[in-house]
């Protein structure tokens, strides 16, 4: 079992692979969460809006596992882009969870869903909903804060207005599309990368070239996708269901060569971004 963890800029440790939750149901989570705590998963990934956290909250609490064990982190819906209604979505995320502090809390999107990447950055905005989270992280209510979705120029308007830098940034990441650059940056600035959908919402799972190497390394496509985003060095959030594929999601006993990770970087290279050649996991002399 996968079992590696990372280390935030402020000491909080966190499970290299999480249990993403998207577009599961409050009533069916419970029982999944449970599963996959039972498994050994000890990192869960919920959002406000994906209307589940209560279902988690349940499962964190029936589980048998002691809540020290478990890294819980949500997200504050994009659409509070004021203090007030920031500090109301993180008290309301509390009361769904039924928890006594959040491990993880992250600005969902620099802007509201309807308006995703219409460009404009909501710069003002944004750095009211963080100090909303900031305010809940000084009082140890949240042991670490962050952001999900922001670019580079997101960031730095956090960092050069406020006191307190995100310590992660969530990203869609997998294998034809990688932002080398955001994740560069961030990595740069001591920011940890969360990897999410990194089997490209199943999309990947009929990618011939990938069936290739996935044959090669004898896992299956998911398991390599996941191993991909873990050696860039980043934590991994694969959303699973049944108790077969929660299983084969941290069972990774395996290493991608640099060659291949080589590969991996150029296939459908127009959706990646930067120069990949300057990560560590690329070094032949590493992964020989």
């Amino acid at each position: 079992m996968f079992d590696k963890k990372l280390k935030l800029y402020n000491g909080v440790e966190i499970p290299q692979i999480g249990l993403g939750t998207w577009l599961i149901d409050d009533d069916e989570v419970e029982e999944i969460v449970k599963t996959a705590l039972k498994m050994g998963y000890r990192h869960i990934d919920t959002a406000e809006a994906y209307g589940n956290e209560k279902g988690v909250g349940r499962a964190i609490k029936t589980c048998g596992i002691s809540r020290e064990e478990i890294f819980l982190q949500t997200k504050l819906i994009a659409e509070a882009k004021t203090y007030a209604e920031a500090k109301n979505e993180i008290e309301l995320s509390f009361e769904k969870l039924g928890v006594d502090y959040i491990d993880l809390m992250i600005i969902h999107s620099p802007q509201p869903w309807a308006t995703f990447r219409n460009g404009d950055h909501h710069f003002e905005g944004n750095l009211q909903a963080w100090k909303a989270l900031i305010e809940f992280y000084k009082k140890g209510k949240i042991k670490a804060i962050g952001v999900s979705n922001f670019e580079i120029v997101d960031i730095e308007n956090l960092i050069n207005n406020s006191d307190v830098k995100p310590m992660v940034n969530q990203i869609l990441t997998h294998i034809s599309n990688t932002d080398f650059e955001l994740i560069k940056y961030c990595q740069d600035n001591d920011i940890v990368i969360e990897a999410y959908s990194p089997i490209a919402h199943g999309e990947l799972l009929d990618n011939k070239e990938i069936k290739i190497l996935a044959d090669k390394y004898q896992v299956s496509i998911a398991q390599l996708c996941i191993q991909y985003t873990l050696q860039l060095g980043l934590v991994s959030l694969p959303k699973a269901s049944s108790y077969n594929h929660l299983k084969s999601n941290i069972t990774l006993d395996f290493e991608i060569s640099s060659e291949d990770m080589l590969k991996l970087c150029q296939i459908d290279k127009i959706h990646s971004y930067g120069n990949y050649e300057v990560f560590p996991c690329f070094s032949k002399q590493k992964n020989k």
